[in-house]
């Protein structure tokens, strides 16, 4: 993903084929750098952005895939946080509105979408003044600016957008906006954005030791996890951006950390669109928090759970119990319950909270932290998805302490991802690009909202190759090519990061991504130099992943779903364990 040009806006297409990233390993292992940030999550591949564009030598590494973490299990919304707001966290809910908009305008237009939502009201008198100020607070903290402000609905009103809720479960409702975003495909645009302005990313890389001089970190000790080579990168600065693994990349200092991280896991149901009838995303209080049901595409995703989580923090597992648990609270104020039968698929993520010192007293926070446990390593953890950015730049103003050049401000705030330059004008001539390729306009749409103006480097790749246009046969909302361009130009390595994560066939589909798993592997094996051996291995893992995973969902509790989904093999190489410093 690295380019040995000078980086910018005019040479964009930052692919990763085999050769780059050879001469990327290279560049690790020979290079100074002035940051090297560990975490190819959003806050990783953010700091990455941050650093390159402020004119800093970066090395970004990732043991795993792009946002194989949290970064790809979220909600799928940028928003402020309207629950946040009776927790009197104004500051947070601000913050977070501002990087709502300059995504949502300028930043990932491409991937960031407008999302009506409908509050229903079940109390009479005191509710809808009380939801109303709080979403007129959120308005003006700076919800409604390319937005339209709040709109009250009666009964009738709320029922004509959300008719599949029951007639008894409301008495009227508030319609607000928010937004929906691709976690995944966002965070991976992020970090090539971060190569496109230099940055030398890489993932399949994993942190094994951290060096140090004295008592300075002055780089890591990585393990590729494709053939098991080992190299050292050496930067004036180390971040650890890890999210739920921060604690264990900072016990690799031998230092004592400036705080904890608990991992908190979420779970998340997926349904076809037509199980609930909707115009509108739905939020809905429960005794704890709140549940949302928001449209995906030909689905709706229903979330989210929050409970504690001690075990795989690479595969978290959901549980029978918590599936019930979302079932049976949306089931509360639908007209037509769903069922086990109507889920097509399930993910489970883990929320990276920051801890006190007492399990009594710890207060869990959506605030993030940043600190510098020893000299030459700054940690940042906590926060939303949505505030990305913020975290970057403040883990980058504490970094450059360490860096001995004068370092430039943040500018993030002004550098568009790729794909967004140009998206606009492109939505308006998607029947002329249509026409040209011979696509459905509604196709050139899917593909912009995927792509945004790298939709003619994308379709480039089936020139000469007409069968690169069709679809999946079994997943036919994409496009063969997609396939294609996620291996050759978007870092996918594996099956399993095509299926779940470039495309989100492993979610959307109740086949889990099994059905199409062959006809994709020997779509991208001229890409990846796959042989027959391997396309038959990638299958076979990827195959006993979905076993695994769904087989999980049966369990009663989190041990033993844990204990299922640990039993499926990794696509990459054993992942080893860190080796402290001497």
């Amino acid at each position: 993903m690295s380019e040995d040009s000078i980086p910018g806006p005019g040479n964009g297409q930052t692919l990763l084929d085999a050769d780059q990233r050879r001469a990327a390993w290279d560049r690790l292992g020979s290079e100074q750098f002035d940051v090297v940030v560990i975490g190819g999550g959003v806050v990783g591949a953010g700091a990455a952005l941050d650093a390159a564009t402020r004119g800093l030598k970066v090395a970004l590494v990732e043991a795993r895939d792009f946002a194989s973490g949290t970064s790809s299990r979220s909600s799928k919304m940028f928003h402020g946080g309207l629950r946040y707001l009776e927790q009197l966290e104004f500051g947070l809910v601000r913050e977070a509105l501002h990087e709502r908009e300059l995504s949502l305008t300028t930043l990932a237009p491409h991937l960031v979408k407008p999302l009506p939502f409908l509050f229903p009201l079940t109390h009479r008198l005191w509710e809808r003044p009380y939801v109303a100020a709080g979403i007129f607070l959120y308005d003006q903290l700076g919800g409604a600016k390319s937005v339209p402000a709040q709109k009250h609905l009666l009964k009738a009103g709320a029922l004509r957008l959300a008719p599949g809720l029951k007639r008894n479960s409301l008495i009227g409702g508030i319609r607000y906006y928010d937004t929906v975003v691709d976690d995944a495909r966002h965070t991976m645009v992020v970090a090539r954005t971060a190569a496109h302005y230099g940055a030398v990313v890489r993932t399949s890389s994993q942190v094994v030791a951290l060096l140090r001089e004295g008592d300075r970190v002055t780089g890591v000790r990585i393990r590729d996890t494709e053939n098991g080579a080992v190299t050292e990168v050496r930067g004036h600065v180390v971040v650890n951006a890890t999210g739920v693994w921060t604690d264990e990349i900072q016990a690799l200092s031998k230092q004592r950390g400036r705080f904890r991280v608990r991992a908190s896991k979420g779970v998340h149901i997926v349904v076809p669109r037509d199980r609930i009838v909707s115009e509108v995303a739905i939020i809905l209080r429960t005794e704890k928090s709140v549940l949302f049901v928001i449209p995906w595409g030909t689905h709706w995703i229903i979330g989210t759970t929050d409970t504690d989580w001690n075990l795989d923090l690479a595969h978290p597992a959901a549980t029978k119990a918590d599936i019930d648990y979302i079932l049976g609270h949306v089931n509360s104020v639908l007209a037509t319950p769903l069922t086990h039968d109507d889920i097509d698929g399930v993910y489970a993520g883990l929320r990276p909270l920051l801890a006190g010192e007492s399990e009594s007293t710890s207060k869990l926070s959506r605030e993030h932290a940043v600190a510098t446990p020893s000299p030459g390593l700054v940690a940042i953890a906590g926060g939303k998805y949505t505030t990305y950015r913020v975290m970057a730049e403040d883990a980058i103003d504490a970094a450059a302490e360490f860096v001995p050049t004068r370092v430039a401000p943040s500018i993030t705030e002004k550098v568009p991802l790729l794909g967004a330059d140009g998206y606009f004008a492109l939505v308006n001539q998607a029947e002329h690009v249509g026409k040209h390729y011979g696509l459905h306009p509604y196709r050139v749409r899917h593909l912009l909202d995927r792509y945004g103006s790298l939709i003619g480097e994308v379709l480039a790749m089936a020139e000469g190759r007409p069968d690169l246009l069709t679809p999946i046969t079994e997943a036919p909302v994409y496009l063969k090519v997609e396939a294609w361009y996620a291996a050759a130009a978007e870092g996918a390595l594996h099956l399993e990061d095509i299926l779940a994560r470039r495309m989100r066939i492993s979610i959307e589909y109740p086949h889990r991504g099994v059905d199409c798993a062959r006809e994709v592997a020997d779509v991208v094996a001229p890409v990846l130099g796959w042989s027959a051996a391997d396309v038959d291995r990638e299958v076979a893992t990827y195959e006993a992943r979905v076993d695994a995973e769904v087989s999980s969902q049966t369990q009663p509790d989190d041990a033993s779903a844990d204990a299922l989904r640990a039993s499926a093999p990794e696509a990459r190489a054993e992942i080893l364990e860190p080796v402290p410093l001497n």
